[in-house]
């Protein structure tokens, strides 16, 4: 099981703060469906929690978009590069917390209207420690609030591979059938690339979220059936780019698209009694 602060994942954001906030750069579209996503939901003015919220991308969109924001997140380096660009973005985020997704004590019950778990749940190795993730944020969130959980799919590192490296797969046997077999990508000589991470099913999602009663508003893939081609994409002129877009945002709730995307989104809503 997973302790409280993994020390290699929070490690390893500790020295890739500025990567990580230009990541959501390179992935354009998986950004831009997430954030129509919240422009959707998120009624104005909420009161927002954003759990393992990186160095900022979202939490400054949205404290610029007129919501009062916390933002909480397991690396230093994360908390500190996020307040460092909300203040050169005139970005207004009410407080910057070092934490810890598993350990939310700080904060008294039902205080949120949005709770944001858009890393941690791929991040945490054993089943209990991602249910504890949820039952925290469910636990600070309002009744009738929302919550926005982003995943990892099983087969991201595959889409990446095609990707970025086709020529790869044979070097990555053993790691391929380890990943295929449980989603468990555990950091090693022989696998040195990300960090402690687990790679959902797509279809485990909808029933652990519904396990908390929770209203499914949502739930999709980020890239759809574009996620190959994400980098050509990204560049198009911005008319074929919105083209590509709507697609991809449309598209993205048929389960048919889920095996082939890298992450997925779920937007469900707090039953009024738990």
């Amino acid at each position: 099981m997973i302790t409280l602060g993994d020390k290699t994942v929070e490690a390893f954001y500790d020295h890739s703060a500025e990567y990580e906030w230009e990541r959501l750069a390179r992935h354009r579209v998986e950004y831009v469906t997430t954030w129509r996503a919240m422009q959707e939901f998120i009624p104005p003015a909420s009161a927002i929690l954003d759990i393992g919220g990186g160095p900022g991308r979202y939490s400054i969109a949205l404290a610029r978009a007129g919501h009062r924001v916390t933002l909480l997140d397991l690396a230093e380096a994360n908390v500190i590069y996020a307040r460092e660009k909300a203040a050169e973005l005139n970005a207004p985020i009410l407080d910057f917390i070092h934490g810890d997704a598993l350990d939310l004590r700080q904060f008294t019950d039902a205080v949120f209207d949005v709770v944001l778990l858009m890393g941690p749940l791929y991040h945490l190795l054993a089943e209990e420690d991602r249910r504890r993730a949820v039952s925290e944020a469910l636990r600070i969130l309002k009744p009738g609030g929302l919550i926005f959980a982003s995943f990892i799919t099983r087969y991201a590192f595959l889409v990446d591979l095609l990707k970025n490296e086709p020529r790869g797969i044979k070097a990555c046997g053993s790691i391929v059938e380890g990943l295929l077999g449980d989603g468990l990508n555990i950091i090693s000589e022989a696998n040195p690339g990300f960090t402690n991470a687990y790679f959902i099913h797509p279809l485990e999602i909808e029933p652990l979220m519904a396990s908390y009663g929770l209203t499914k508003l949502r739930l999709a893939a980020a890239e759809a059936l574009i996620a190959q081609a994400e980098p050509s994409v990204a560049i198009l002129p911005e008319n074929l780019f919105q083209v590509w877009l709507d697609l991809s945002y449309r598209l993205g709730t048929d389960p048919i698209t889920w095996g082939a995307t890298e992450h997925m989104l779920y937007v469900g809503k707090k039953p009024h009694a738990l």
